[in-house]
């Protein structure tokens, strides 16, 4: 498990780490899972044998429309793998082509347009076929209003294209979430095409502060069990999820009734990716698990949290992340402008009574956490001067030098390194989870 030079991702390739001659290093991985080795014809064989439902051909048929969710550029998704066969099949069972559309679920990030739509797609044939469109969740025509969920009062506004759809698929990637425990599934749906509404009650203090709103968990995590809700309210909606490994290719794919195929997936991917540590770290070094998800200071956040249980207090958490894209979105820039302003206590205050969250503001929220138990310090090549002020967080120029000063500092020559950041998630094994 040891090692001095160790790569972590960062942008479209790996940044070398070399730690000091001193350092005992601990290598934090998902367990490796065997590759699929022919992916279209797992695809093939999950949309023909889905999880207790007939298949995409025979739930096609009678249908006279479909709309596809497919995550934004954000999310490594394969679709360039499912999204021709699931067409072709809706195709072959009688649904008109023009009534066939693939929806963008961004949630309240920007569109993804031009050269970076064909690069999430994936293939030029899906582009020319059907029609691909954006979801604007700011955009109050776009959305149909289903009311309130009953459980917490959470308002649910939805795609009208999505709603409007014959059959409804939402497809996405399975991995850890900070805050709703596991991504893809039900999370395609809300928050990738709710309305602005629903995104800031989701986004609001009432949520992100709560303890079961973490890491791996969705016994009794208030997103998830607001999400299932959501999913019930919408009624049918089927589901492909995929898992892929550290090379980005495909180990895992499920498909059948949306709730049922996304619980099959975290189940299979649990035991590769929640990894029990048997101590607490002063020197943690960790990456924003490199392109796409480190195009943005916004998403390096999900990083800095996914170590906290193994970092002991006062320790250092040291993140690489390229940045590319710059800090995020106008309203991320504020919120971290005002936490400068505020301090970490007193910002936190302006959130608690808040029902509905500004908009980006809970990413601000979720860096109090690396804050409240240690010392954040960031490694990036993409930001001005200005976005790096307002990280909040302290810049570095070198992780090596930053690794040897913590060890120095702390007296402590453990040193863990987690290369592909939050797609894994370390727990203390001592620790009640």
């Amino acid at each position: 498990m040891n090692s001095q030079t160790i790569d972590i991702s960062y942008g479209k390739g790996h940044l070398p780490v070399h730690l000091p001659r001193e350092a005992r290093s601990t290598i934090i991985r998902k367990t490796a899972l065997p590759k699929i080795a022919d992916p279209r014809a797992a695809i093939r064989h999950v949309l023909d044998q889905p999880l207790g439902v007939p298949s995409l051909r025979t739930l096609a048929q009678g249908r006279r429309s479909a709309c596809i969710l497919v995550c934004d550029i954000t999310r490594p998704v394969p679709n360039h793998l499912f999204l021709r066969p699931m067409i072709e099949d809706m195709i072959a069972s009688g649904i008109p082509v023009q009534n066939i559309c693939v929806l963008v679920a961004t949630g309240l990030h920007r569109p993804n347009e031009g050269s970076e739509l064909a690069e999430l797609i994936g293939d030029p044939w899906v582009l020319s076929t059907v029609r691909v469109e954006n979801h604007f969740a700011r955009n109050e025509a776009d959305q149909i209003d289903l009311g309130s969920t009953r459980t917490r009062g959470t308002p649910v506004k939805i795609n009208r294209l999505f709603m409007e759809a014959d059959l409804k698929i939402a497809t996405g990637l399975v991995e850890p979430h900070f805050v709703a425990g596991y991504s893809g599934g039900r999370k395609v749906v809300a928050p990738g095409v709710a309305g602005a509404e629903t995104i800031r009650t989701f986004h609001s203090a009432r949520f992100i502060e709560d303890p079961f709103a973490r890491s791996c968990n969705l016994g009794g995590n208030p997103l998830h069990e607001e999400q299932l809700e959501i999913i019930r309210m919408i009624g049918e909606i089927y589901g492909l999820n995929t898992i892929i490994d550290e090379q980005r290719d495909l180990v895992h794919v499920t498909f059948g009734e949306i709730i049922e195929s996304h619980l099959a997936a975290v189940e299979f991917i649990r035991g590769a990716t929640e990894i029990d540590v048997p101590r607490r770290f002063q020197t943690i070094v960790t990456s924003a698990a490199g392109y796409p998800l480190d195009k943005t200071y916004y998403q390096t956040v999900k990083g800095m949290v996914t170590p906290l249980d193994i970092l002991a207090p006062g320790g250092t958490l040291i993140i690489a992340s390229e940045c590319s894209e710059g800090l995020g979105s106008p309203e991320f820039h504020e919120a971290q402008a005002r936490l400068l302003d505020l301090g970490p206590d007193a910002f936190l205050q302006t959130l608690l009574s808040k029902q509905l969250a500004d908009i980006d503001e809970w990413q601000t929220e979720m860096q109090l956490k690396p804050m409240r138990i240690g010392h954040v310090q960031l490694y990036t090549s993409g930001l001005s001067a200005e976005e790096r002020r307002v990280t909040g967080v302290e810049i570095i120029d070198s992780i090596d030098e930053a690794v040897a000063r913590s060890i120095a500092r702390s007296g402590d020559a453990e040193v863990a390194v987690i290369p592909e950041g939050p797609y894994v998630v370390p727990f203390f094994a001592d620790a009640a989870r």
